[in-house]
């Protein structure tokens, strides 16, 4: 088990009813709020209305549009806002892409330079923002409860994540995910398991306390999404998957774990880059092909999928390798039966840009430090098996 650090400065108002905190958790840090929002889901559901009828005596100025993978127009708008209107605090309302927004919003109103896409480019060296509040709507990206954000630029075709900031406040009251479509929470459950499994699938082999939660992390969203998906108002099952949500991605289920580099998050964000699908269906297609690849490439890592197997799915038996594989098809199976779409090709994604799309994946041969080490060559495989 290897030295960590633990430091999740956020505060988290969970459950039903918590938005009434949102005055006061606002209000701490000014009254010049930026509200930053998507498309017309806030204002349907009431939500926007109620946060402007308890932030009544705030003085309020608007960002609406942020698009799901946010891009960096809408960066460049709020910090354009930020910095006419003297905001003092940052109220993001809505999933991941909106309060990945508001982070490079936060960070992009102290950075000095004229290119914003520069400050996305080197946000590891980000050291100071303004305030941020979020409403959370979507469980999906744990963004609510870690510093992580990202930014598409599309005039480049690219997608980076970075270190930002984390909010100061995070509201996730899973009443607000009730009428979130059966697809968005299918694909948000996905990128939930992703971000459990990048961790997951490492060499470390005695962080019993960081496998533990990431199995039952999995376990939670295995059992939960099909309750949501058949009752989309079970509050049960919605409020697991946001718990689940804020633990996947805070890194908590790594501790102690030596680094993988996230490698199906390196190729998704090409896929999204280019195609702009949704982050979590990218993820879904994905990570059975990458494990069936990296499993060929490297069958001493067979255990590691055995454990998957045993204590994620219940398979018992001694051929670890059977075991292994029957772990992958029970996932990929699980992402089928949930309404995701499993191929590339049903999305209409050929393969003309994989070759450029790699290598955008792996700069500076980054993934020859992934669980099992990547090429350019293995990306471009991968991607090919997902047509």
């Amino acid at each position: 088990m290897l030295n960590f650090k633990h430091a999740i400065p956020t505060e988290l108002y969970f459950g039903k009813g918590q938005i009434e905190k949102l005055p006061e958790a606002v209000g701490r840090y000014g009254k010049k709020v930026l509200l930053v929002y998507g498309g017309g889901s806030v204002k349907k559901s009431g939500l926007y209305d109620t946060v402007l009828g308890l932030l009544e005596g705030f003085e309020i100025t608007e960002l609406p549009g942020v698009a799901p993978n946010p891009r960096l127009g809408s960066v460049e708008q709020g910090v354009k806002l930020c910095r006419e209107k003297g905001i003092e605090v940052i109220l993001a309302v809505g999933g991941g892409s909106t309060i990945d927004c508001s982070k490079a919003i936060a960070v992009g109103v102290y950075y000095e330079g004229d290119d914003l896409w520069e400050m996305v480019k080197g946000a590891g060296s980000v050291t100071k923002g303004l305030p941020l509040v979020d409403v959370l709507t979507l469980s999906a990206t744990g963004t609510e409860f870690d510093p992580f954000a990202v930014i598409t630029n599309p005039a480049t075709n690219e997608k980076l994540g970075g270190v930002y900031i984390y909010p100061s406040v995070s509201i996730c009251d899973p009443t607000y995910t009730f009428s979130v479509s059966a697809y968005q929470t299918a694909a948000g459950s996905a990128d939930i398991m992703s971000h459990i499994m990048e961790g997951y699938f490492a060499h470390t082999a005695d962080s019993d306390l960081a496998d533990g939660i990431a199995e039952t992390v999995l376990k939670s969203v295995i059992h939960n999404l099909p309750i949501a998906l058949r009752e989309p108002t079970n509050y049960s099952a919605r409020a697991n998957l946001m718990a689940d949500s804020s633990i996947a991605c805070c890194r908590v289920a790594e501790y102690g774990k030596d680094d993988t580099c996230w490698p199906a998050h390196a190729m998704e964000h090409e896929l999204s880059a280019y195609y702009d699908i949704t982050h979590g269906v990218g993820l879904a297609i994905l990570t059975p092909r990458w494990m069936r690849f990296i499993l060929k490439k490297d069958p001493s890592v067979t255990w590691r999928f055995a454990k998957f197997a045993r204590n994620v799915w219940g398979f018992d038996g001694d051929d670890e390798a059977a075991l292994a594989q029957q772990g992958i098809d029970a996932l990929e199976q699980f992402f089928k039966d949930s309404g995701i779409p499993m191929t590339l090709t049903e999305l209409g994604i050929g393969e003309e840009h994989f070759a450029v799309m790699a290598s955008h994946a792996n700069p500076g041969n980054m993934l020859r430090n992934a669980f099992v080490p990547l090429t350019d060559e293995d990306i471009v495989e991968i991607f090919k098996a997902c047509l």
